[in-house]
């Protein structure tokens, strides 16, 4: 019996040592486990902070996209309408016109008076809106910014040279801008 306790024991002794090496080896998985969760929860962290970028950016670029688009719009409808102000303020010039042809003036006088009343309309209204001859270049030296050279004829004096003589077309500026050149006729 003795031998059959000793059996039991060192049997006892085996199962002991074996848990014993069993309990740390879990231990061991058990804590590497929590070392690759933590790991799987950073790197799923990671993720959806990744995905949660990808749509932030995705709808900051679509607000882009329709803001473009609309700014374009609204230019093309502002070009297309820019004009309206200065065509409506040309209505009643061509009413005024309108009913010039339609009188039945025999007088040349009372003629020329309505159409001098309409030409001060008409450059009142350009006027209004920005649009200014370019006078005063008789005498003056030629400028290729705002004149265009037509022709050059011999200068009736040696201080006329290289200097306009004569205006063929006035010239106009809107603001700063030169919208049309004035045709001059330049003394060589």
């Amino acid at each position: 019996m003795a031998e059959k306790d000793n059996l039991e024991k060192e049997e006892t002794t085996k199962e002991n040592r074996s848990e014993e090496s069993v309990e740390p080896q879990e231990e061991e998985l058990k804590v590497e486990e929590q070392i690759r969760t933590a790991e799987l929860s950073d790197e799923d962290k990671l993720k959806a902070e990744n995905q949660e970028l990808k749509d932030k950016y995705l709808r900051l670029y679509s607000e882009f996209e329709n803001y473009r688009r609309r700014t374009a719009k609204e230019r093309l409808d502002l070009i297309k309408t820019a004009s309206e102000d200065v065509i409506l303020d040309m209505i009643p010039i061509v009413d005024d016109f309108e009913r010039s042809l339609k009188t039945e003036e025999t007088e040349i006088q009372s003629i020329i008076e309505g159409n001098h009343l309409i030409y001060n309309k008409l450059s009142k209204v350009l006027e209004d809106k920005g649009l200014k001859p370019v006078e005063g270049l008789i005498g003056t030296a030629f400028d290729a910014e705002t004149q265009e050279a037509i022709t050059m004829v011999p200068a009736p004096t040696e201080e006329m040279r290289g200097k306009v003589i004569d205006v063929v077309e006035k010239g106009y500026t809107l603001g700063t801008k030169v919208v049309r050149y004035a045709k001059v006729v330049i003394g060589s």
